[in-house]
């Protein structure tokens, strides 16, 4: 900042970088707004002081200028998982009195750049990026300086995560969400248990693997690399990865599959190559997306309540916009929901699955 400040005049935005804050909470600082935290305000005011800052006219209109909106950039909102996210945003942010805007990037980073850029001339309050780079396991360090100077004027919410950024996180507990699948299959007597769909470089596919591994190990279950069919996040990927699976010798007797949209090929798979579920492959998923309840048989998933994850996201971006100080971090729990999909592992005389139930907490009641 020192270097900054030879070199050209302070703004809001530099005072508001540098203190981790939104421009909106120096705008407050500035105006003595009683809403914002101690150790925020004081953390303004020493900076304040410390660049002798004095904000002009231009700047603080700037800072207070408001649209009632919310800009969002979807992935592909052709998976039912971002289709159920953005619904739920939407439908928070209206009982909110705010508008939504919907970019669908197609998992493309420059569309996701130009996306987000439109969206700060539009002069959206907050952004909110509902997948894409921002499930990178490695941060990509372009975009995230472009998100980084977004942030300046802008506050931007993500689901995943994007470091050395500010950016306010409101993400799925995945490892949570496998640990319960998990223990959901070790009950029905499952060992030999497949893990199909999904790319180790995207974050909460590697939290979910990690899981798994580890979950294994602990119960002395040697991991098969065979076991392991990584790939994409649609129909194709489940379909393909279930089909070499089932070239084994030794095959799976469960497979966890990366969302509802692979489980509903690996269902189709199992099928075409005679096999029952879950008489001879459990299958169980993520996401409890409208597939999970159309698919034949209904699947076992995991569900993370879409209307709170909607409502967290929408609530955090508007906060941040309003300078109200959101949590920086927000984790969404998960809950099993068992269906027709799993049971005992043949042979073994593992707890059946039965009619729908739900799990959550670690105590499993009825749906």
């Amino acid at each position: 900042m020192d270097e900054l400040q030879r070199d050209r005049t302070i703004t809001i935005y530099d005072i508001a970088e540098e203190a981790g804050v939104s421009p909106a909470t120096v705008s407050r600082v500035l105006t003595g707004n009683a809403h914002v935290r101690r150790e925020k305000r004081e953390r303004v005011q020493e900076l304040i002081a410390k660049y002798n800052f004095v904000p002009n006219a231009l700047a603080k209109g700037l800072s207070n200028t408001t649209t009632k909106s919310l800009g969002i950039v979807a992935a592909d909102i052709r998976n039912p998982f971002y289709a159920a996210v953005f619904m739920a945003c939407e439908q928070a942010a209206e009982r909110l009195g705010y508008t939504v805007g919907l970019f669908n990037s197609l998992g493309k980073i420059e569309n996701e750049e130009e996306q987000i850029e439109r969206f700060r001339q539009q002069k959206a309050d907050a952004i909110i990026l509902l997948g894409g780079r921002v499930d990178d396991l490695v941060t990509h360090t372009a975009f995230a300086e472009h998100v980084r100077e977004i942030c300046r004027s802008t506050p931007v919410v993500v689901t995943g995560k994007l470091d050395r950024t500010p950016c306010y996180n409101v993400r799925i507990d995945a490892s949570n969400a496998m640990r319960q699948l998990m223990e959901h299959l070790f009950e029905l007597g499952h060992e030999r248990i497949a893990l199909v769909g999904g790319r180790l470089d995207v974050t909460s596919t590697y939290e979910k693997y990690q899981t798994y591994s580890s979950m294994l190990h602990a119960r002395g279950i040697r991991e098969s690399g065979d076991y392991v069919v990584n790939g994409g996040y649609d129909y194709q990927s489940g379909y393909e990865g279930m089909n070499r699976l089932l070239k084994l010798k030794a095959r799976p007797t469960a497979v966890v599959a990366i969302n509802d949209f692979a489980a509903t090929g690996i269902l189709r798979s199992v099928v075409e190559h005679g096999l029952s579920i879950p008489g001879d492959i459990s299958v169980v998923s993520f996401d409890n997306t409208y597939l999970s309840e159309l698919s034949i048989p209904k699947l076992t998933t995991t569900d993370y309540d879409y209307d709170y994850f909607g409502r967290m996201i929408a609530e955090t971006a508007i906060a941040a916009a309003e300078g109200r100080d959101p949590a920086p971090e927000t984790r969404i729990e998960t809950t099993l929901i068992v269906r027709e999909s799993s049971g005992p592992a043949p042979g073994t005389g593992g707890h059946p699955s039965g009619t729908a139930r739900k799990q959550k907490r670690g105590a499993i009641t009825g749906a």
